[in-house]
């Protein structure tokens, strides 16, 4: 797993987590941190040291979380991350089925 470069404060770890569905107890356990301590990081604590936000941001980008730092354009962010792959699931899920047509029901 690639070490990441980046700070973030307890609403983006929650955005994060929350925008990749993961459950506080999973993201906890991957970046070894006490669930408890990672629920009052999120509300705003600062009680989570840097190695430990340094796990935590590596655990959520492993859970498919892309951050988007600050810029002149705007302020820091996250998104979800789709390899190519994922991209042709999607596109193969959606086209699934054939063409629409009428329901006889």
């Amino acid at each position: 797993m690639a070490t990441i470069e980046f700070h973030m404060d307890g609403s983006l770890a929650r955005a994060a987590r929350h925008l990749c569905r993961v459950s506080v107890r999973t993201i906890a356990r991957n970046a070894e941190i006490d669930p408890a301590a990672l629920r009052k990081y999120e509300k705003g604590a600062d009680i989570l040291d840097e190695a430990q936000v340094q796990r935590l941001t590596d655990a959520l980008v492993t859970y498919g979380a892309m951050f988007v730092v600050e810029d002149e354009f705007g302020g820091v962010g996250v998104r979800r991350k789709f390899t190519r792959t994922g991209v042709r699931m999607i596109e193969n899920w959606e086209s699934e089925g054939g063409p629409v047509g009428d329901d006889d029901v």
